[in-house]
């Protein structure tokens, strides 16, 4: 009930389009109570009478109130329709709104292919309370409460006969929902973890195909489309049970009424056009009787989804602002100081150990180590994906905790080992550095990061669409595209996770000419993978099992016959 009710308050900002639904579909459920009146009266007086003056007026009558009933049903479909995909699509951005805030551990610790799963098919599964929910509920209760008013002015005696099933009816719906929701948990869970296994299964087509795995992954997904049809089985199977056996113990209904009210007229209590009357009405109670039977089991199915939602919607980033943080008037100049810093993933898992360092405005430094050594969760911690767990990072002087977390990351520019390019033009993809970013700029800041040269060779220059993870470029241009991207930024602190390893000489030498223009006068950080490459960093830092073991430059280190040492002689094979 409380998910219930959690969704309609969705509803308020709507409330006109509410009102017209709920007026079309009242004027609609009334007009539908006229025909078996007007049957009733041609039954009862103008048939014995044979009077057929009336006749034509009373068919206009009839045909009047079948018109007026398509009109005002059109409308209600129109309004409510309308009422739906407006809140649909409310919630569908509330929905990746809250995604937008989340911590970066949200995302890791689950797959992509699930959180699309809850932004898409669970939203759309909770249109199914406005469309066949809501409103089948409102029209099927107004239909009941005017049939029975009816069916007591008729005759009181047939009216109590006729809700004799409805305790049964009422008892079997609680059970079935209680039943039927778990299932539809299931079903959501199952139809979540297809479609995680889909993305991640189209993601990986290449290796696939190179691995010829394609019967392993036939197989895989055979596993989780199985499993999701088997849920909905069992819920199909139970509304198998349950529908029909709903429909039995109405017909007990009507056979009571046949059997009482032929009784009656024998004996001259009732009028045959009453009898008939009274059967049609009948006929209709049942109808939004097994109306609201079926709109229980969907909503079971769109409850189940709307949880779904609402976890999302109610999930707390773990990283968020402090209460009264100000951003400073100025950039950062980009001095950084880590003191004792601890941090890890898992309590009993230490990752850093009291890491304490200084670096000046405008130094580049190296980070490197052995994989796992703590390299990327440093530079995690200073864009604050996550917060620290001990001591302190400050920038400027500032603990980055007391600094709006949008201020921070516009002081910060990030090129990742394996940069992320969007579904777009070449041209969007630079922009995202900086939305308003005039052709010029773009031009510009490609030149800077030399790639300029093999974007105008491109079919539609900076126009040309690179598509998912801008798969149409090599690794060596998507590393330039990024590049440029970060200079429209303009941050004063850069970090590089290099990535130089798999690309030709010619690249590289490029790559590392548009580095020194990005890099110039800006405080840089890069986790280094090639040791060859850090002849021009103004400091080396060599971390192993959570804390600095060594610090210098690169003669130095090697001077040593420490770590560093070790690692460059194991990369060279010296």
């Amino acid at each position: 009930m409380k998910p219930l009710l959690r969704v309609l308050g969705y509803l308020r900002p709507h409330r006109p389009l509410v009102f017209l639904t709920f007026s079309c579909a009242a004027l609609a459920t009334a007009l539908d109570l006229v025909p078996p009146w007007i049957i009733k009266i041609i039954i009862d007086d103008v048939i014995p009478s044979k009077d057929l003056t009336q006749l034509p007026w009373i068919l206009m009558g009839l045909f009047g109130t079948f018109a007026f009933k398509s009109l005002f049903a059109s409308l209600r479909i129109r309004f409510n329709n309308t009422l739906e995909q407006r809140v649909v699509c409310f919630l569908r951005q509330e929905v990746f709104t809250a995604l937008q805030h989340l911590s970066i551990s949200y995302f890791e610790n689950r797959s992509t292919g699930e959180i699309m799963s809850r932004v898409t098919n669970d939203t759309e599964h909770v249109e199914r309370i406005f469309i066949d929910g809501l409103e089948g509920i409102l029209t099927a209760s107004l239909m009941l409460i005017g049939i029975t008013v009816i069916l007591f002015t008729l005759n009181w005696k047939l009216a109590l006969l006729a809700l004799l099933p409805i305790p049964l009816l009422i008892f079997s719906a609680m059970k079935f929902s209680r039943r039927v929701h778990r299932y539809y948990h299931d079903i959501r869970k199952d139809a979540a973890e297809m479609n995680a296994y889909l993305q991640d299964a189209l993601s990986g087509i290449r290796e696939t195909i190179g691995f010829n795995r394609q019967p392993y992954e036939r197989a895989r997904f055979a596993v989780r489309s199985q499993a999701f049809s088997n849920s909905n089985l069992k819920a199909m199977f139970l509304w198998a049970l349950y529908s029909p056996g709903m429909v039995f113990l109405g017909s007990l209904g009507t056979v009571g009424i046949l059997w009482y009210g032929a009784t009656e007229v024998a004996q001259g209590n009732l009028t045959i056009g009453e009898l008939v009357a009274f059967l049609a009405y009948l006929t209709l109670f049942y109808v939004p009787v097994n109306q609201i039977h079926s709109v229980n089991h969907l909503l079971q199915h769109a409850l189940a989804a709307s949880e779904r939602v609402f976890e999302v919607l109610d999930a707390k980033p773990e990283v968020f602002d402090r209460p009264g943080v100000v951003a400073p008037t100025e950039r950062l100049t980009g001095r950084l100081q880590l003191d004792d810093v601890q941090f890890a993933y898992r309590e009993d898992i230490p990752v850093l150990k009291g890491i304490s360092l200084d670096i000046g405005a405008g130094e580049r430094v190296a980070f490197v180590g052995p994989s796992g050594a703590g390299k990327s969760t440093l530079l995690k911690l200073l864009m604050r994906l996550y917060d620290v767990k001990g001591g302190r990072i400050l920038a400027d002087g500032y603990d980055v905790r007391d600094l709006p977390l949008s201020f921070l990351r516009t002081q910060i520019g990030f090129v990742q080992q394996e940069p992320f390019l969007f579904n777009g033009t070449v041209r969007e993809n630079i922009a995202y550095g900086h939305i308003d970013a005039s052709q010029e700029d773009i031009e510009r800041v490609a030149q800077a990061a030399r790639a300029h040269h093999f974007i105008i060779d491109l079919p539609e220059q900076y126009d040309t669409w690179i598509g998912e993870r801008g798969v149409k470029l090599s690794v060596g241009q998507k590393q330039r595209v990024s590049i440029a991207r970060v200079l429209l930024k303009d941050p004063p602190i850069v970090i590089f996770d290099e990535a130089t390893s798999n690309i030709d000489t010619e690249t590289e030498v490029k790559i590392r000419e548009a580095l020194e223009v990005l890099t110039e006068g800006r405080t840089t950080l890069i986790i280094a993978h090639r040791l060859s490459t850090l002849h021009n960093v103004d400091r080396i830092v060599v971390v192993d099992q959570g804390g600095i073991v060594e610090e210098g430059t690169h003669e130095y280190l090697l001077g040593k016959s420490g770590l560093y040492t070790n690692l460059y002689e194991a990369q060279f094979q010296v």
